[in-house]
């Protein structure tokens, strides 16, 4: 069992709010304010969870600079009124930043066993083998 301080709980509630209100945003056809609400969550959340020293070394190492201008960028782009192109930009920078967990995910979806069933069907194998194999070190 792992053990959480209570500014990691505060900020596994605050990043959990912010994916509700970030899909939330989407289904009511992007609207603007649930999607800048859950944009602001998940990055708050994301500082309490990992530390906030520790956040700014992650989205500013050199080889991810590409990749956090699109994903903060898609951020204000989506506080400043235009959702749809915020929201795309934002996805590409976040495949960006975290590309090279993708890998770890998939190993661990495929263990469980019902998920694990799904990611094996004929269609969805070939794009999650891409997926999983590869070889980007976080």
């Amino acid at each position: 069992m792992i053990s959480l301080t209570d500014s990691q709980k505060i900020g596994m509630g605050l990043t959990g709010f912010g994916v509700f209100f970030l899909f939330f945003g989407m289904i009511l056809f992007f609207d603007k304010a649930l999607l800048a609400i859950g944009n602001i969550l998940f990055v708050v959340g994301l500082a309490f969870v990992i530390g906030l020293e520790r956040t700014f070394r992650f989205f500013f190492q050199k080889h991810k600079m590409k990749a956090t201008s699109f994903f903060l960028g898609g951020v204000f782009v989506v506080l400043i009124g235009w959702p749809i192109v915020g929201v795309v930009l934002e996805f590409y920078g976040f495949f960006l930043l975290f590309r090279g967990f993708f890998p770890v995910v998939v190993g661990f979806i495929r263990r469980i066993p019902v998920l694990g069933s799904l990611l094996n069907l004929p269609f969805i194998s070939g794009f999650v083998d891409k997926v999983g194999e590869s070889n980007n070190m976080v």
